[in-house]
């Protein structure tokens, strides 16, 4: 574990500060990841076997499966890692974000944000979430939309697909359609003309306007809908630093979100295994709903869809049935949101817009670009070229 921090920061101090917790922190860290093998094994592989995940069965009498050794295994991870996020990682966070103010007035990115919301804290189809869900257009924290799904849709002007109604079209996900006509240059090449197509990603557009997806997007959407626990982090979090809420659109606020994002969960996950505890001594064994298992009981002719809280962001899906078979499958992933390239109106993606402006110390070193681009989490190889107005490489930076 490791830290870099500006010129007037006592960089000898707070490397001993972060070099000293270098074992805690890995020690800690593991505690989620342990926790998640027990619940679903080696994460995500063995959950996608099966529509929907495929977790761990609940059987007291049996040592395979979640019984009361495991709830007790389960305390005790939560607790460390409890311990890890409150002693070690919003500390660490804080104080080296304290030198990196001036970030605050960069990465903002688009200024729109959706959340679906997640952890139904009922039973029910309407039940309320946890973290709600919510749209915040142009920074006003004043007013939360409500989500409506109709109003999703994907544009592919710039992208390495085509529709059958043209490249202007923006298709609903429920009716989209995936079919790639690469028109770029043959690899390997220098620079893509981006006033053509330039993306494999697609542009996924909420009523017309690109959305940011994520940690921050939740934490702004559930700030903002009075969310207690979150105001209470995040206004702690702002009163430390000296900041404003204003400094929450940023690339600080992005890294700042997700590690108090972690805080809220790793104190609330204690309470639903608790639930779980007491719902086993109850004798009630569930762990998904089956009035929907069986596919015979469908209609020939369907469709629906699924939307969820990705770590990364907002997740959607939608299929349609036809004559009992899948005609159509389309999803729309956290990082095609925030990775997404300009659509037909030329409106940038949340990636392309919160570069705009970003200042570079040293293009041979292009770690400000770096720093942003990562505050989203990238779910892809990260690797990034950095070019002058005339296209010519001045950096390339991998990492492994």
């Amino acid at each position: 574990m490791s830290a870099s921090v500006s010129k007037n920061a006592p960089s000898g101090a707070l490397g001993i500060k972060v070099g000293a917790r270098a074992w805690h922190c890995t020690q800690r860290c593991a505690s989620t990841s342990r926790t998640c093998a027990v619940l679903g094994g080696k994460n995500p592989h063995l959950q996608s076997f099966l529509v929907g995940g495929m977790a761990t069965p609940v059987d007291p009498s049996s040592q395979a499966a979640l019984n009361i050794h495991t709830i007790a295994t389960l305390r005790k991870l939560i607790a460390g890692a409890r311990e890890f996020v409150a002693k070690v990682y919003i500390p660490d966070l804080l104080a080296i974000a304290s030198f990196y103010k001036d970030w605050a007035g960069h990465g903002a990115g688009v200024g729109n944000y959706l959340v679906y919301g997640e952890y139904p804290l009922t039973d029910g189809k309407n039940a309320p979430r946890y973290l709600p869900s919510g749209v915040i257009r142009n920074r006003d924290l004043t007013k939360i939309e409500p989500f409506a799904q109709d109003k999703i849709t994907e544009q592919i002007t710039h992208s390495w697909y085509r529709y059958a109604d043209g490249d202007a079209a923006a298709l609903h996900p429920s009716t989209g359609e995936t079919n790639p006509t690469y028109t770029g240059p043959k690899p390997p090449y220098d620079r893509l003309d981006t006033s053509a197509k330039y993306s494999w990603l697609k542009s996924p557009r909420y009523d017309g306007q690109p959305m940011e997806v994520g940690p921050l997007a939740r934490m702004l959407v559930a700030y903002a809908s009075g969310h207690a626990q979150v105001k209470a982090l995040v206004d702690g979090a702002l009163g430390k630093l000296g900041v404003g809420p204003e400094a929450l659109f940023s690339t600080l606020g992005r890294v700042a979100a997700r590690g108090l994002e972690t805080q809220l969960l790793v104190d609330k996950i204690g309470d639903w295994v608790e639930e779980l505890a007491q719902n086993m001594d109850k004798g009630d064994l569930r762990i998904h709903d089956t009035d929907h298992w069986d596919p015979s009981s469908w209609p020939r002719d369907t469709a629906g869809a699924g939307f969820h809280e990705a770590p990364r962001g907002a997740l959607g899906h939608w299929v349609r049935i036809r004559n009992g078979k899948i005609a159509g499958y389309q999803c729309v992933v956290p990082s095609t949101w925030n990775a997404g390239p300009r659509d037909s109106r030329g409106q940038a993606g949340p990636y392309e817009a919160a570069l705009i402006g970003t200042p570079v110390a040293d293009p041979e070193q292009p770690v400000e670009i770096l720093r942003t681009v990562h505050s989203f989490d990238p779910c892809m190889a990260c690797g990034v070229h950095v070019v002058d107005r005339k296209g010519r490489e001045l950096a390339r930076v991998q990492v492994r």
